[in-house]
């Protein structure tokens, strides 16, 4: 995906994105563009659309934070004050300064300014295609925003404009209940207006709404709505399972049956580790792989997101799944005697594990420093998830349907392998079955931490966990200075 207009980042600096070059000098650049000389053909708007996908390649952050926040993995790296803020979060130490939770913050605020500038100027042309460019935007509206309220909670909610300055001082932080709404809102509208399936690789697809939805209303424990959702994507959508789990995360499997929505990489441009948000290629590959290797299949990273043993020991014996989710760096070692495989461990921490979903592959690399180029895509929403998203909605809902919920499980356990005995259970030992299937099958894809959140295990399953604080995570600092709104911080930061 090509860069369109780069954008400063952050809720106040964004808002002024617009500010006419008139302003310091006598006469328009040759090459200025405002709200005044933009928008006057399809192309432009087209253009705009990108500008706003652009933000969706910061989601390594997503990922890292959702595993190492949980009990499945650490956050590693060369030291403990690499990447501090990872580590802060590993030991429920955040506070509201975090240049992570910074980044995620401004960045997700980034992408909503320019899908509001797209909605802004909507009616300043009509042609042909431009419900569906309204419609993939609102999907991308509906995402940034679902990051942030999972995030942080109650998050200002800005609509269709940009702020000016006086406005930004009066804008209150929304409450989550009303961000979520306005999340099914623009998912809605995404997915009446448009298709199953695209003819664009990467582009939003009826099916990626409707999941999203389903899993905005799960968050909500709205599970009649939830489960409502999600069978209209189980049994109109094109989506079935992958028969092999194996190389389910590999470049040459991209685009599988089982993708619902992915973020494309590629591995053609670098950006660099002063501009992470200017990156083409997925940064979380070379940052989870192995620090000074030398040997075959893989290639040598920075050795975050380590996973856990106890992450390792939640898989049944004979899981297929384990061997393609967590590397064992020593019985890997051993499997290729005589050939020699060597590695180093970070200051950061080691477990023995890594991510093995999302390493770097010799035969997968980028150009140039292939640790910020990968082109492995971000596997976001897979049908394996929405699967087990519906097996715990009619699992959970008030009137269950248990027959319903077994099925999408089961369906889950046997593609991997016909060995994998199904479950037999209903109520509250189906529910910790579903929790169960959720952890082995979405192992390493950043969603984890927001499952023991959201169901209410995370006090029992993660070290300093304080129930009534770190269910969210603090409103950088910076940006409540910076807003100067009065916003109050999160409880317990």
């Amino acid at each position: 995906m090509k860069k369109f207009i780069r954008i400063s980042l952050g809720v106040v600096v964004a808002s002024f994105m617009a500010i006419s070059c008139d302003d310091y000098v006598d006469i328009d650049p040759q090459y200025a563009q405002d709200a005044d000389n933009y928008f006057l053909s399809p192309s432009d708007y087209d253009k705009a659309l990108t500008g706003a996908y652009d933000l969706m390649q910061t989601s390594y952050l997503d990922m890292w934070i959702g595993e190492i926040a949980s009990d499945n993995s650490i956050a590693g790296g060369e030291s403990v004050t690499d990447s501090e803020g990872l580590h802060q979060i590993d030991n429920m130490s955040h506070g509201g300064v975090n240049n992570e939770l910074r980044s995620l913050f401004r960045w997700m605020y980034a992408g909503i300014t320019r899908v509001n500038y797209i909605f802004e100027n909507k009616d300043k042309l009509e042609f042909d295609g431009k419900t569906r460019i309204l419609a993939e935007a609102s999907f991308l509206r509906g995402y940034y925003y679902f990051e942030l309220v999972k995030f942080f909670g109650d998050v200002p909610l800005v609509l269709d404009k940009r702020l000016s300055a006086s406005e930004i001082s009066a804008q209150p932080r929304t409450p989550a209940s009303d961000v979520y709404a306005q999340i099914v809102k623009d998912l809605q509208f995404a997915a009446d207006n448009l298709g199953w399936t695209t003819s664009t690789k990467g582009r939003i697809t009826k099916g990626a709404a409707l999941s999203l939805m389903g899993k905005a209303y799960l968050y909500q424990n709205k599970f009649a709505e939830a489960a409502q959702t999600l069978d209209k994507v189980i049994d109109e959508g094109p989506y079935t399972l992958s028969t092999d789990f194996s190389t389910l995360f590999r470049v040459a499997s991209e685009g599988n049956s089982e993708t619902v929505f992915d973020i494309e990489y590629v591995g053609i441009e670098g950006g660099g580790y002063g501009c992470f948000v200017c990156l083409e290629g997925f940064a979380a590959v070379g940052f989870h792989s192995i620090r000074g290797y030398k040997g075959p299949i893989y290639a040598d990273g920075n050795s975050y997101n380590l996973p856990t043993q106890d992450l390792v020991d939640e898989f049944e014996p004979n899981d297929p799944r384990l061997a393609t989710s967590i590397l064992d760096i020593e019985a890997f070692k051993a499997a290729q005697l005589p050939v020699k495989v060597e590695y180093t461990v970070g200051g950061g921490g080691h477990t023995g594990f890594y991510n093995n979903k999302y390493l770097k592959r010799a035969d997968e690399l980028g150009a140039n420093d292939n640790d910020l180029t990968s082109p492995v895509n971000h596997r976001v929403i897979r049908f394996a998830d929405v699967l087990l998203m519906a097996a715990e909605a009619h699992n959970r809902k008030a009137t269950p349907d248990d027959t319903k919920a077994l099925a999408y499980l089961n369906q889950v356990r046997t593609r991997v392998s016909v060995n994998m005995p199904p479950v037999n259970a209903t109520g509250g030992a189906l529910t910790q079955a579903i929790y169960h299937e959720r952890r082995v099958e979405l192992a390493g894809e950043g969603i984890h931490f927001f499952d023991l959140v959201r169901t209410g295990r995370a006090a029992d399953q993660i070290a300093g966990f304080k129930v009534g604080k770190n269910e969210v995570f603090p409103i950088p600092q910076a940006e409540i200075d910076l807003a100067g709104a009065g916003w109050l911080q999160n409880t317990g930061y």
